[in-house]
């Protein structure tokens, strides 16, 4: 066992909490995840291993209920998943210093959550019908996201849905489902991609508390997003996360500035 008793409770309550507030708009709370154990563990490996993990709990459970709630259309998004599989895979096979890992994670963040506030606060006027794209932009999109993803240690999520959501893809609570599914299957390359470089590292005891903490949390969360939140409130929920996590992640883990 790496961590006391009192630190890996510590931890556990805060995966509890991104858990249940990631979950509500479709994430599995991976960017988070690592963040949180970047202060409580010193291998790379292990961090982006137990990050993988927690996400691929989580989004498990999300991806069912959408799809038994009928939000989740794989036809639709069949073609996001066959572009960021493999570049997924890809990406985790890269070997990044620390510094440079958080720093990528840590802007792309940022530029994806500012481009959702604007989407949501700034535009006043949003038609209500889903915008229609070439076929080639969603295998694109899932390409250079899943690559991103797999770089990183994270589903792509969290990249994935402020996007469409300024893109106008689709309902708020379609593009949560995609972004559930698509941390799904992103997790699962990204770990097969570490398994196959020998990277994948898991401190077995607090992978086992924090595998049931994310569960139980990701239940709650995705009970809340399909019957007490609206379109609006997922968007805003999720614009604030990723620019919150963002910020927190370039400037301490990735700048090492110190507050």
């Amino acid at each position: 066992m790496l961590l006391t008793v009192s630190q890996l409770i510590l931890l556990m309550l805060g995966f509890l909490i991104i858990a249940t507030l990631y979950s509500s708009v479709g994430f599995g709370g991976g960017s988070s995840y690592l963040a949180l154990l970047a202060l409580v563990f010193t291998s790379f490996f292990v961090i982006r291993s137990t990050a993988l993990i927690c996400n691929l709990v989580v989004v498990a459970g999300s991806s069912y209920l959408y799809f038994k709630n009928k939000h989740l259309d794989i036809k639709k998004f069949l073609p996001f998943v066959i572009s960021s599989i493999p570049m997924a895979f890809l990406g985790a096979r890269f070997r990044l210093q620390e510094s440079t890992f958080f720093i990528i994670l840590g802007a792309a963040l940022i530029v994806s959550s500012l481009a959702l506030i604007y989407q949501t606060v700034a535009v006043k006027k949003v038609p209500k019908a889903a915008a229609a794209y070439p076929p080639y932009v969603t295998y694109v999109l899932g390409a250079g996201i899943g690559f991103l993803s797999g770089l990183v240690g994270i589903g792509g999520g969290i990249f994935l849905a402020p996007i469409l959501n300024h893109m106008k893809w689709d309902s708020a609570i379609k593009i949560a489902a995609l972004a559930s599914f698509f941390i799904l299957v992103n997790s699962i390359s990204g770990i097969i991609g570490l398994w196959s470089t020998h990277t994948f590292e898991l401190p077995w005891i607090e992978a086992i508390g924090l595998v049931v903490t994310v569960f139980i949390g990701g239940q709650i969360g995705i009970r809340l997003s399909l019957t007490k939140l609206t379109g609006k409130g997922i968007k805003v929920i999720t614009a604030i996360l990723v620019l919150a996590v963002g910020v927190r992640v370039l400037a301490i883990n990735g700048l090492q500035l110190s507050f």
